[in-house]
């Protein structure tokens, strides 16, 4: 029952005691004072018998002194009892109003009627009393019919007090009875009150009330400071209490909720905030190398219970090569085909192995290492820019974590996004920086690069020696007569291919321009950089070339070769590898000649002439 209600009936249950003991002691104070007027009725009543008997005998004294002495003075007292009788019998008339019983009335007759024929032969004698002889009238004073009148009197009002004083004795017996009675009932209906008001002030405001309010507001006030780790005991009462405590579990319970909304807020704000970072990283990256470093680290912060790998597409779409990964996954595999996975085929994310619901990518199986029973659940994101799939992201269930929830997918899929773009953009800039200093056809790097290397050897003037080889195809224009210019493409290819195997890191190779390379040296001697031209020379000369099923024959290049020790030689290095050049092939073709073997041969000829 809800407290309200206890209270309600409580509030009226005590009105209807405090009505009902009020009403008990009006009651008992009413029997009070009809005991109060039985008890003044008997006095009264008690006093007028006396006054009737005292009255009758002072009289018939007055009237038998005055027949002995014959003094007036006797005669007056006489007169002033009948007055005084007179009063009484006024007062008798009263008693008669007053509600005495009919016994009562009865012998208050038979009083009246002995008092009358006392006072007639009391009053005759006296009137008698001047003409008669004295002893004639003291003998109807003192004889036997005045005793006997005056006896008769004196036991009639006797017998009246009795009567008046048995009643009387009833009536105030009574009540006083019913006065006790409803001072009983009184007394009681209080003490019910009483009890009641006690048991309402412990079972309601204590027990009820004060010691949950005095439980609850350790509770509230710990709710107040936002502790929401606080224990709330269920109360299942079914009053203001127990909704008190209900709202209470469910304030705990919002805030709670509220605590645990905020977490995944600020969660999925930092998770953001790293992306952010991530992206912000990705832009500024100059290699796969660098943005493969920022992916693995950012992922795993971002989602730490998550391991993975992150692969490249090669240039011919075939194969997946991995170049970076993190938090040591389980199904890795460095390179697989790029039909081994579902996602690629599909152009779109692909869970494996989570709850059988779909089909494992087969490279998966393939990289699972061994002892790897269990079956990882794992997520392949395809990394897409501008509708060209050029890689893949591929994430796995850490030990004892799970998958990433449907929301955090799409958190995935935009840094794949992301990534992508950033990996296009590398690919972009890579092909656009082979287009900007590499030549096209050989792949080697262009006249301008030559030229800025030139500049940069001048510039640092580091003082090691600088050796250049200039490279030119021998007869390169029968080729293309002959066979056609895809066959000279094929040859400038084949010889540029040898030179860039020949030199090595040795140094630089570059398409001087036509049918003539160019490589540059440094810091070897002139013995080595004379082998190395001699080693390419020949290996180009004595290795047959076809093209279209055609025989194209054996390839010559005749070589010059110059050196500069100084940065002011460096700005004539070309030219006079250029010089040389011309006189290999002046020679015949074929050889390689050193500008400085050439100065001699010029200088020795002009002391033989």
């Amino acid at each position: 029952m809800r407290i309200s209600e206890i209270t309600n009936w409580a509030y009226a249950v005590t009105v209807v005691l405090t009505a009902l003991s009020g009403g008990a002691f009006i009651l008992s104070s009413q029997s009070a004072s009809v005991e109060r007027l039985a008890i003044e009725e008997r006095q009264t009543l008690g006093d007028l018998g006396e006054q009737l008997a005292l009255g009758a005998e002072e009289r018939s004294d007055a009237a038998r002194l005055y027949v002995m002495t014959g003094e007036a003075r006797y005669l007056d007292v006489f007169r002033g009892d009948e007055s005084e009788e007179n009063r009484l019998d006024g007062e008798i008339v009263d008693i008669r109003r007053f509600g005495a019983t009919a016994a009562e009335l009865s012998v208050l007759t038979d009083v009246e009627a002995a008092a009358q024929a006392l006072d007639k032969l009391e009053k005759d004698t006296i009137a008698a009393y001047p003409q008669s002889e004295k002893s004639a009238v003291q003998e109807a004073l003192f004889g036997a019919d005045h005793e006997r009148l005056q006896t008769g009197l004196l036991a009639n009002i006797d017998r009246f007090r009795e009567l008046v004083s048995v009643r009387t004795d009833g009536a105030v017996a009574d009540a006083q009875a019913k006065s006790d009675w409803w001072g009983l009932i009184a007394k009681t209906m209080l003490a019910i009150t009483a009890v009641v008001f006690l048991s309402v002030l412990y079972f309601i405001l204590r027990r009820r009330v004060a010691l949950p309010l005095v439980h609850m507001t350790g509770i509230v006030s710990r709710l107040a400071r936002q502790d929401y780790a606080v224990e709330v005991p269920l109360d299942v009462r079914r009053d203001e209490i127990g909704d008190m405590n209900q709202a209470i579990h469910v304030f705990r319970e919002n805030g709670l909720e509220r605590e645990r909304l905020d977490a995944e807020r600020r969660a999925d704000q930092r998770t953001k905030d790293l992306i952010l970072q991530m992206m912000h990283r990705l832009q500024a990256c100059h290699a796969e190398a660098e943005l493969a470093e920022v992916v693995s680290c950012f992922s795993p912060q971002i989602f730490p219970e998550l391991a993975g790998n992150l692969y490249v597409l090669n240039d011919s779409r075939t194969q997946l090569t991995k170049v970076g990964a993190w938090l040591e996954p389980r199904h890795a595999t460095d390179a697989f085909p790029s039909s081994a996975c579902w996602g690629l085929r599909r152009g779109r994310p692909h869970l494996s192995y989570h709850r059988a619901e779909d089909i494992a990518c087969p490279h998966l199986v393939q990289g699972a290492g061994e002892g790897v029973a269990e079956e990882i659940a794992c997520l392949c994101v395809p990394l897409t820019a501008q509708g060209d799939t050029i890689g893949l992201l591929c994430f796995e269930e850490r030990e004892g974590h799970a998958m990433a929830p449907e929301n955090s997918r799409l958190y995935l899929e935009l840094i794949a996004e992301n990534i992508g773009l950033a990996v296009a953009n590398l690919q972009l800039r890579d092909r656009l920086m082979k287009l900007a200093v590499r030549d096209a056809l050989t792949g080697l790097l262009n006249r301008r690069c030559l030229d800025e290397a030139l500049t940069k050897f001048a510039r640092e003037g580091s003082g090691l020696p600088v050796s250049c080889l200039m490279i030119d195809i021998d007869r390169f224009k029968h080729f293309n007569d002959e066979f056609g210019h895809d066959a000279g493409d094929k040859v400038m290819q084949y010889v540029a291919q040898i030179i860039l195997d020949t030199v090595g890191s040795a140094g630089t190779c570059y398409r001087f321009g036509g049918e003539e390379f160019t490589v540059l040296l440094r810091s070897m001697s002139d013995k080595d950089v004379f082998e190395l031209a001699e080693r390419l020379r020949e290996r180009i000369a004595t290795t047959p070339l076809s093209h279209g099923g055609r025989i194209l024959g054996l390839v010559s290049v005749s070589i010059g070769v110059a050196e500069a020790v100084s940065a002011g030689a460096i700005s004539t290095l070309v030219t006079r590898a250029d010089a040389a050049l011309y006189e290999a092939k002046s020679r015949g073709r074929n050889q390689t000649v050193t500008a400085r073997a050439m100065v001699l041969a010029h200088d020795a000829e002009r002391v033989v002439s």
